[in-house]
């Protein structure tokens, strides 16, 4: 028996042989040629069939998943990339030649970045790259997967390649390379396959020998012993069984044994993850992030754009209670259009609330779309990125200007609720005061434990420093809800810790309102939370009501800055198309 570790990205059990999946080898010929405009033609005719092919893609996930090829198509519309490739050809290089080397510089300059997850995005370049390749090449790549049921190996995997594996045939997927920020991991997540990266070790003499993949171990066994067959199997059973159980939770509340109730929403980035709240049955939206309206737009989107994205969004899901957070663009995620310059440290630079307070106009264009949508359901307006009151006083200050205009203007208004992202130390030990201006918090547990912990946590090489049990987060996350409570500011989790199974009884116990997970996370957390009894604790204080249709809304106060905010000069941004992948 051969026994190889990795990383897990899906928690699972696949039993069956190993298939090892091969990429062509493709052989480009670098002599120059002289019919220069037939291999443009050529390279042309390759990248309409290819976008067709990622459009096609896109039709063949869910809603949540189909922004990957959107972007995809997107991407081959680039002119900086086409005009790569056409200046090989103009030099007398084939279309290939020219696809090989523009492609493979963008995807360079994509791996280059400092962010762990824009180095990820070079993974996407490559994938077109290969998709290219294919056309101009003839290649049939759905041969590659073989005819039987497989734990698929390969060395990594891009998502065209991923989507277009037959899925009765796939029992697992491992790779040697990849990253847990990868789009093919988030397909993985969302198609819920036992999945494992960076298994470096396994070679390609596994294949067709019979194995065992133990996500749950962050392992795969090649020609297990029979004891691990038995106890392996067992376990995956169990697996089915519990996740057709699941399917009975649908309708039934998240309430605790001892009758304490909390609310569990859905995480999402955008009207294409509708269907996903409904299908699992989240009971809201917690966080809508509104910065992928930013993102998946060429040009900076108007208020009637924006105005249309939020209003289908909320009247898609209600009565259901759906916050939408204000836009969260950083350094770190560039869009040429906002000409934000490269900051050495974007995590603590000029990113969220800090953009809108110093770009009035552009936070007034968002406020002035949601303001408007919340005639169409039932809204909450969360500001991220918060750190002193009086940031919360200068939004509320811009949010009642509009509400003022809006009025002026005959437009239709519903009432809202306002809350705050609590994901900086800051936030967290100013809760008091801060609870005083809102009717939420939300906690952000990824930032909070990056910033508590000064880990950087898109960083791979720091995983295993990057505690997000951290008692000191801990600490912040149980002392954020009491101090919302003693101002009957109700308090809500969004970020990862929110569906970790080992933390939900702690977090009932705290007294939390709400839980914000990803969509396909709603039925096992809600499971755990029926499992829960808390009457062996004592209740230490008392717990407010979170409203799905709240009843009443106090006006937003207008209310003046007391000092002046030192203006924050943004430079010209370098690169191209990175506002593709958010």
């Amino acid at each position: 028996m051969q026994t190889f570790k990795g990383i897990k990205i899906v928690n699972g059990i696949a039993i069956g042989k190993i298939k090892i999946y091969k990429l062509p080898d493709y052989t480009i010929n670098e002599e120059l040629v002289s019919d220069i405009a037939g291999e443009i033609e050529r390279f042309e005719s390759a990248r309409v069939k290819v976008q067709e092919q990622q459009n096609a893609l896109a039709g063949k996930v869910s809603k949540e998943e189909a922004g990957i090829f959107e972007a995809h198509a997107m991407m081959l519309d680039d002119d900086d990339l086409i005009d790569s490739c056409k200046e090989y050809m103009s030099e007398g290089h084939t279309a290939e030649y020219a696809v090989r080397e523009g492609f493979e510089a963008a995807a360079k300059m994509f791996s280059e970045m400092e962010d762990e997850y824009f180095r990820a995005r070079s993974a996407d370049v490559i994938d077109l790259k290969n998709s290219m390749l294919d056309v101009l090449f003839g290649t049939d790549t759905e041969s590659l997967q073989g005819k039987e049921p497989s734990i698929l190996v390969a060395e990594d995997m891009t998502p065209s390649d991923t989507v277009k594996l037959d899925k009765s045939l796939l029992l697992g997927l491992v790779t040697r390379q990849g990253s847990s920020n990868s789009h093919t991991a988030i397909l993985a997540r969302s198609m819920n396959w036992p999945t494992l990266i960076q298994c470096h070790d396994i070679t390609d003499d596994c294949d067709g020998k019979f194995a065992i993949l133990d996500s749950y171990n962050s392992c795969i066994y090649v020609e297990p012993e029979q004891y691990l067959i038995d106890e392996l199997s067992a376990k995956q059973a169990e697996d089915r069984a519990r996740e057709a159980k699941l399917q009975e939770l649908k309708g039934k509340p998240s309430v605790t044994k001892d009758g304490y109730k909390v609310k569990l929403y859905a995480n999402i980035g955008g009207p294409k993850d509708i269907q996903a709240v409904l299908e699992n049955d989240a009971e809201g939206v917690g966080l809508f992030r509104s910065e992928f309206v930013y993102l998946n737009s060429k040009t900076d989107p108007t208020e009637d754009e924006q105005f249309a994205a939020y209003k289908k969004v909320l009247e898609g899901l209600a009565p259901r209670f759906v916050i939408i957070r204000t836009c969260d663009i950083g350094a770190d995620k560039t869009i040429d259009y906002m000409h934000l310059g490269k900051e050495e440290n974007p995590a603590l630079g000029f990113r969220a609330v800090r953009i809108c307070l110093n770009r009035r106009d552009f936070f007034k264009r968002q406020l002035r779309a949601l303001l408007r949508a919340s005639a169409f359901g039932n809204l909450g307006i969360m500001f991220p990125m918060i750190i002193s009151r009086w940031e919360v006083q200068e939004c509320k200050e811009i949010l009642n200007e509009c509400k003022q205009e809006l009025k002026a203007e005959g437009k239709a208004m519903g009432e809202i609720e306002i809350g705050i992202m609590i994901e900086t130390p800051a936030a967290a030990l100013c809760a008091d005061e801060l609870a005083e201006e809102v009717d939420f918090f939300s906690l952000g547990t990824n930032d909070l434990t990056q910033y508590t912990c000064a880990i950087d946590r898109q960083s791979a090489n720091l995983e295993r420093f990057a505690d997000t049990h951290h008692p000191a987060v801990l600490r912040l996350i149980r002392e954020t809800i009491e101090a919302g409570h003693r101002h009957n500011t109700w308090v809500g989790i969004c970020g990862e810790l929110g569906a970790d199974p080992t933390l939900t009884e702690e977090f009932l116990k705290w007294g939390v309102d709400e839980l914000s997970v990803n969509p396909k996370s709603i039925l096992p957390l809600r499971g755990n939370v029926r499992n829960v009894d808390l009457s062996k604790y004592k209740t230490e204080s008392p717990k407010p009501e979170v409203k799905a249709e709240p009843e009443a809304k106090p006006e937003v106060k207008e209310v003046k800055s007391e000092e002046a905010k030192p203006e924050v000069k943004a430079e010209k941004p370098k690169g191209f198309f990175g506002r593709l992948f958010g």
